[in-house]
């Protein structure tokens, strides 16, 4: 069998339907208004105007106009509520390091039963346990009964920072910071040696 050519394109034209373009709620209020009409029984010029600038909507359309509306509606619900909510409502802070290292310690000494270790509650404790603006006095005599339980690469290093602190100490001796520190790192020394 041999192939015919085409000579042109078979495309059916179909006729488009556009109608004119008007804003969903113009077409909306005029659909009512032509039934609020109708009903009452006032046809006329009212009525023929508003079939000339809107075509009848079918009960489908409307619908379909009707969600479009509900949906600008909520959108613009939507964005009052944020606004509303960006001046009035204001986040709460996150808990920084330090509470949440101390709530940690205090969890431990308490032996409450939904205490379990966290590395980096740990590593913040031991890093700052010298410093008594971030360890408070009321806390550090629970942080050193924490530090009896040390165990492993942690008491060994913990023990050696402690020693090169002391050392430190002892050579540079009247630096301010380090004699904040001479009480706390004897103790620390003291109980992990």
């Amino acid at each position: 069998m041999v192939k015919q050519k085409r000579t042109g394109p078979e495309v059916t034209k179909k006729k488009s339907k556009k109608p004119k373009k008007v804003s969903v709620e113009e077409i909306l209020r005029a659909a009512d208004a032509t039934a609020d009409e109708e009903e009452a029984g006032l046809e006329g010029v009212v009525v023929s105007r508003v079939q000339d600038t809107v075509p009848q909507l079918s009960p489908e359309e409307k619908r379909v106009l009707e969600r479009k509306l509900k949906k600008e509606r909520r959108k613009e619900e939507k964005k009052k509520l944020r606004e509303a909510r960006v001046s009035t409502v204001q986040t709460p802070a996150k808990r920084s390091g330090a509470e949440l290292a101390l709530d940690y310690l205090s969890g431990w000494a308490q032996k409450l039963q939904s205490w379990r270790f966290q590395k980096t509650r740990q590593t913040w404790l031991l890093l700052n346990m010298y410093d008594s603006n971030k360890v408070p006095e009321e806390h550090f005599p629970t942080l050193l009964a924490y530090l009896e339980g040390l165990q492993g690469k942690a008491r060994e290093l913990t023990l050696q920072k402690a020693e090169a602190l002391m050392q430190e100490l002892d050579v540079a001796g009247s630096d301010a910071a380090l004699q904040e520190k001479a009480p706390r790192l004897r103790q620390v020394l003291q109980l992990l040696s």
